[in-house]
Parts: C-alpha cells; structure tokens; sequence
C-alpha cells in the first residue's frame, strides 16, 4: 500500500475519535515508520502476532502538570509493514486495523494504562462500536 493512503487512513481513524477529546490531542505528532521495533519496558505498544503495531511515547495528557511546555511532542509510531502483514495486505482490514491501533494508542495519549485500554476495546467490541 501506498504510505499517503496508509496516512489517509490513520487521519481517517482519528476523526473517528468525538471532537471534544479530539481537541484534546495537542503537542502529539503521529509517525509512520515501516518496520517495526523492539518496545522499551516503560512503552505503551500494541502487539499482534508478536509484531509491534503502535506504540506511544509521551507524557500522558493525566500527568502533564502546570509546568508543562517548551516539550517536544509526544509519538505516536504505527508501524505500517506490520499492519499491513497482519492485515494479509487487505485494504479494508488494514483500514480497520489503523483504526484500532490509533485509538489504542491515543488512550494512553489520554492517560490509560494497557489493563484500561484492553477493557475498552473489549467493551466496544461487544458493542459493535469500536469500528
């Protein structure tokens, strides 16, 4: 897949995401890298298949204090090759697994730890609502 209609998607994935907590989403730069990396144990990463998806490196939104600024932004990496492979090369399954992964890692942009994001997949899920 093309990297700019792997990009339109992940633009796509976040306005997905309710305006309000979209607004929200400051000093936070998304990077598409083609290959994956090992994640550091302080990391927040989406794993499938054991191939790193996402991964979140910051200061989540929670713990951004008065002092806060003059930081560089926070990233959020997909790893394009990874999704793609998951996704067997399927347009429409690598859509819909951009999206998750970017929800994924924008909930610990907002402060989530892996247990509370897991358990609001899992909830969205069950409500047909995650994508």
């Amino acid at each position: 897949m093309e990297t700019l209609a792997f990009e339109q998607f992940i633009e796509d994935a976040l306005f997905l995401i309710p305006q309000k907590i979209r607004d929200r989403i400051v000093n936070v730069a998304f990077v598409v890298e083609d290959n994956e990396r090992a994640a550091r144990k302080t990391e927040h990463e989406v794993r499938s298949r054991n191939m790193l998806l996402g991964l979140y490196q910051g200061v989540p939104l929670g713990k951004r204090g008065p002092y806060y600024s003059g930081v560089l932004p926070d990233k959020i990496t997909i790893f394009k090759n990874a999704i793609e492979r998951v996704a067997r090369g399927d347009d429409q399954a690598i859509k819909v697994l951009v999206q998750e992964v970017v929800l994924h890692e924008v909930a610990h942009f907002l402060g989530m730890n892996e247990r509370e994001v897991r358990a609001w997949e899992k909830r969205k899920r069950i409500k047909g609502k995650l994508h």
